[in-house]
């Protein structure tokens, strides 16, 4: 694991040390990790978003689309 060092203004910190304290990360790294991971789910959300909003439009969600998805569902109780 490597190390890397944050500066950060008094407000900041604060507000970190208080998300520590009251948040239920056992340190600061723990909560920095956090909202990296955070942000990386966002950006993958992000990206399949914009995946999704350019492909093309899928099948229509009549009645017998929804009907086929409970065969399927019943199907494999």
């Amino acid at each position: 694991m490597s190390t890397m060092n944050v500066s950060l203004p008094d407000e900041l910190k604060s507000f970190v040390d208080e998300r520590v304290g009251h948040g239920g990360f056992g340190s600061t790294s723990e909560y920095v990790r956090d909202l990296i991971r955070r942000d990386q789910d966002r950006e993958r959300l992000r990206t399949l978003l914009l995946h999704g909003a350019a492909s093309p439009p899928g099948p229509m969600a009549d009645d017998s689309y929804f009907e086929s998805l409970r065969a399927r569902v019943r199907a494999g109780d």
